[in-house]
């Protein structure tokens, strides 16, 4: 089946439930219904081409959404344009998917109609160019007759550890994320969701499985940490998915000026590691209903889920066991599966798993083999079946023969009340091969020395894993979904060292 078929399911099943919340007002589903449609007549009329692209960069706004549902509609293939991206990345991306359509809104437009690259109101559509509740040229049944290999999205991968890739989502991966998610989160007709997180990203995961289960998202009027609070409190919003991050923004307002949040039963993480002292003070202002979720562009969002109740001291550190429809397993070098409590590779097998990279057939070999996705991460399952990170097998430092997971060091380091966020990662060294260095963005107005970080380390960690040299960054350098960019440090690091 065509993942829009969950949304026309629910259109025909509760026409009245609110679907979505707007700045200026509700949509019921009937109503998200004709809308979607008379966007989709829209942009075939633009590019009748069954499976042909459109790329959408816009910020989070009911049309934003709009646009994306309808293309879907219309039997495209949704490439996502995230506005935090620098111009020549996007450009790049348009260049090697050459989409039939380019929607975007203002930003997006100045940016890139300079450029050459022609950008259509992301608002325009389908308001003036066809009679309000134009059928379809074809059926659902048409999109539902196409295999399910069948592309849905290519999204870009966040590029934190190299050239970013087009990773092929297919209608398989999407509806196992679907009927996955609706699971894991028990989602219902009662849910209420804050797009907090871009819809080119994050949110744009959780939107199907919303209105599969006849929930409705909520678009704040402000995207700032006190508008998506009035919002939460204002609508009753019952959950919502943020990085770390935006969590902790969000937890140091609440905590200055109190909402009614007592209709939230989710705040799920994801995306980047939460660290244990961050998820304590986010369930010390939240409640005890944090959650983690462990996913990939390649295997989207779920592929392993801890829910609050799970959630203890002892677990505080992993992300869960594997989710409904997923397979998760620790490979050595080889790829032979390791016991219990052993280090390696994760890998992924199930629906949920991409259909490959776009035009890249030796990437999509490297990473896709004998039918397991390669993550490219460092972990172990303990004996109860619970996932727990180490790091990017690229980013674990060899120091004078031993192996240093930077996680270990940096969930030390932010343990330190004056640290806000920390990145721990290998230089090259003639005497260790490789030195460990610490990169430490400070709380605003807090001060530490660099003698007191690295004697934390030393006395919980040893010396080994202990820092040559303590970084302070002002801000550290982050990708435009707000991972934190360790060959950017890197960089930064090396080249102090070759001015001095």
């Amino acid at each position: 089946m065509h993942p829009i078929d969950f949304l026309w399911r629910r259109i025909a099943c509760a026409p009245d439930l609110p679907a979505v919340i707007g700045e200026d007002r509700t949509y019921s589903y009937a109503d998200l219904g004709r809308a979607v449609q008379d966007r989709a007549v829209s942009l075939l009329r633009l590019d009748d081409e069954l499976g042909g692209k459109v790329a959408i960069g816009a910020a989070n706004t009911v049309d934003h959404l709009l646009a994306l549902l309808s293309s879907f509609a219309a039997g495209k293939v949704w490439v996502p344009l995230n506005p935090r991206s620098g111009t020549p990345e996007i450009q790049r991306i348009i260049e090697f998917v050459r989409p039939g359509v380019i929607l975007g809104d203002a930003d997006m437009a100045g940016r890139l109609n300079p450029l050459g690259i022609d950008v259509i109101d992301v608002a325009a559509i389908g308001k003036d160019s066809v009679d309000a509740g134009t059928a379809l040229p074809f059926g659902p049944q048409a999109l539902t007759d196409l295999p399910s290999e069948s592309p849905m999205a290519v999204k870009f991968t966040g590029g934190t550890t190299g050239q970013p890739k087009g990773v092929i989502q297919t209608f398989r991966t999407w509806t196992a994320n679907i009927v996955t998610q609706v699971h894991e989160l028990g989602l219902t007709e009662r849910d209420r969701y804050l797009v907090a997180a871009p819809i080119t990203h994050g949110t744009g995961t959780y939107m199907m499985p919303l209105f599969a289960a006849g929930g409705a998202l909520v678009f704040p009027n402000h995207s700032d940490p006190e508008g998506m609070l009035d919002a939460i409190e204002k609508h009753r919003v019952t959950l919502f998915f943020a990085p770390a991050t935006l969590i902790m923004k969000l937890a140091e307002v609440q905590k200055a000026h109190p909402r009614d949040l007592s209709s939230l039963r989710l705040v799920i993480y994801g995306g980047a590691p939460m660290r244990p002292e961050q998820i304590r003070q986010a369930q010390a202002v939240f409640g005890p209903i944090i959650c983690a979720t462990y996913g990939q562009t390649e295997a989207p969002q779920i592929i392993t889920f801890l829910p609050p109740d799970e959630l203890t001291d002892d677990r505080i550190a992993s992300v869960g066991r594997p989710s409904l429809m997923t397979r998760v397993a620790i490979l050595d070098s080889d790829g032979r599966m390791l016991p219990a409590g052993e280090v390696g590779e994760i890998a992924v097998r199930g629906d949920l798993v991409m259909g490959g990279y776009l035009d890249a057939p030796e990437e999509t070999g490297k990473t896709l083999v004998n039918g397991w996705l390669r993550t490219g991460d460092s972990g172990l399952i303990d004996d109860q079946g619970y996932l727990f990170l180490r790091d990017r097998l690229r980013d674990v430092i060899i120091t004078g023969g031993f192996n240093v997971y930077p996680s270990d060091v940096e969930t030390v380091l932010a343990s330190h009340p004056a640290v806000a966020d920390c990145a721990v990662v290998g230089i090259p060294d003639d005497k260790w091969g490789e030195a460990v260095h610490a990169a430490v963005e400070l709380k605003a107005g807090a001060t530490v020395t660099a003698e007191t970080l690295t004697a934390l380390v030393r006395e919980q960690l040893g010396p080994v894993k202990t820092p040559k040299q303590i970084h302070f960054f002002d801000d550290l350098p982050r990708s435009a979904v707000a991972k934190v960019l360790k060959p950017a440090i890197r960089n930064v690091i090396q080249a102090k060292d070759l001015a001095r």
